[in-house]
């Protein structure tokens, strides 16, 4: 394997122009597995190569260990742990994990299988009398912003502020100086602001006071690693919220496109729905929410296949392009929600796997399950629908489908 610089093909991939299929220029970037770029910047496309950086201990998240630090998108404020490195980031994620999943909260995710249902039902109530729906805007968008909100206990009046200050933090990563109105920025800085301020409020009412939601027990928990900071419990909430939102819903939009352009798969879903288990393994692997991880650096010279990495390079990691690789899945563009050992990379992988996985996995369960099982004869309005700019977390901004409204 040797070190190429593959400019053209990585340039093609982040264009818009792409955004509806990538999935052949992947292909043409992994004929070099650890491509060098004009810049110095490292990209690397293959299962077995991201599998292998994604566990070495060298590849670092912090932009300080960059050789020229690029501005942390977050300012002065504290980071949330996915852009650091151990230990830190173990401390952190650790007092996390200890209120959102097992072993210390094993029944947190099946435990909102209720809530989870009802709001999807009542949002599938309102398609009624409509003859054609946005998938995203009627549905995808509203549901996990929901949720989160009852994980964290925002009261329910206050649920449409969280909406908005979401709509306008999405749109800011997806902003394009060249071509938006720098009102799209100014809105999401502000939207972060307000979020920050809001969520710091909330957390103030919470302090000696314990509940069930997260904020509460985040503020009065004295665990082994002891207790975060205000600054740092509202750093974890705010990545909850931006990183679980934006990837559930590009992962339940992806599936409904992918479940209309399979009417097999959508009618056999239908009829069994215990497939929707691997079906979504196998969404995560074809369609995944996440298809770049922009950046890592190296801490140190950092060896990939036959490539050395120098120290303080930046790295590019195309998991999308990871698990479509044939070396690692059997006809790897086939949708089959049969397909055995299927360790795809939808999650990411080492440390920074994410964290709400099982939560995001569950919404999409039952949203994609109760989707095909009550929208009556669905179907695409166009194909390809629109796409949302980004190349990182890549999902359609609007998918149409017309169906029998009743």
């Amino acid at each position: 394997m040797t070190t190429t610089e593959t400019p053209d093909t990585l340039h093609r991939i982040l264009d818009y122009s792409s955004r509806s299929d990538p999935y052949p220029l992947y292909a043409e970037l992994r004929r070099t597995p650890v491509a060098r770029q004009e810049d110095g910047s490292y990209v690397i496309s293959t299962y077995r190569e991201l599998a292998d950086i994604l566990h070495n201990p060298h590849l670092s998240s912090d932009v300080r260990n960059l050789s020229h630090p690029m501005p942390s998108r977050e300012g002065d404020t504290t980071p949330s742990f996915i852009n650091m490195d151990p230990p830190e980031h173990d401390r952190l994620r650790r007092m996390a994990m200890r209120h959102f999943g097992p072993p210390h909260t094993p029944g947190l995710v099946a435990g909102l299988d209720s809530s989870l249902t009802s709001t999807v039902s009542g949002l599938i109530d309102d398609f009624a009398g409509k003859e054609q729906i946005d998938v995203v805007d009627d549905f995808a968008y509203p549901f996990p912003v929901s949720v989160i909100c009852r994980l964290l206990g925002v009261p329910r009046e206050d649920e449409p502020r969280f909406r908005v200050w979401v709509n306008d933090l999405i749109n800011a990563i997806d902003y394009d100086p060249r071509t938006d109105p720098k009102e799209i920025l100014e809105n999401g800085l502000r939207a972060r602001s307000e979020l920050r301020q809001y969520l710091g409020g909330l957390l103030e009412q919470r302090h000696g006071r314990p509940a069930d939601d997260l904020l509460s027990r985040l503020a009065n928990d004295d665990g082994p690693d002891g207790q975060m900071t205000d600054e740092e419990i509202v750093s974890t909430a705010n990545l909850l919220l931006i990183a679980g939102h934006e990837t559930t819903v590009n992962l339940i939009t992806n599936g409904m496109l992918t479940l209309l352009r399979h009417p097999q798969v959508l009618q056999r879903l239908r009829d069994e729905p215990d497939l929707v288990v691997p079906l979504v393994e196998e969404l995560l692997r074809y369609e995944p929410p996440v298809h770049i991880i922009p950046w890592r650096a190296a801490y140190s010279d950092i060896t990939v296949g036959d490539t050395v990495i120098p120290q303080g390079s930046q790295i590019m990691l195309m998991l999308a392009s990871g698990s479509r690789d044939p070396n690692r899945f059997h006809e790897p563009d086939r949708f089959d929600p049969d397909r055995r050992d299927n360790q795809h990379l939808g999650f990411g992988s080492g440390i920074h796997l994410c964290f709400g996985g099982p939560l995001a996995r569950r919404e999409a369960q039952i949203a994609l399950s109760e989707l095909v099982r009550r929208v009556d004869r669905p179907t695409l309005v166009a194909d390809p629908p629109p796409y949302r700019r980004s190349p990182v977390l890549r999902g359609p901004i609007h998918l149409h489908i017309e169906h029998n409204g009743g």
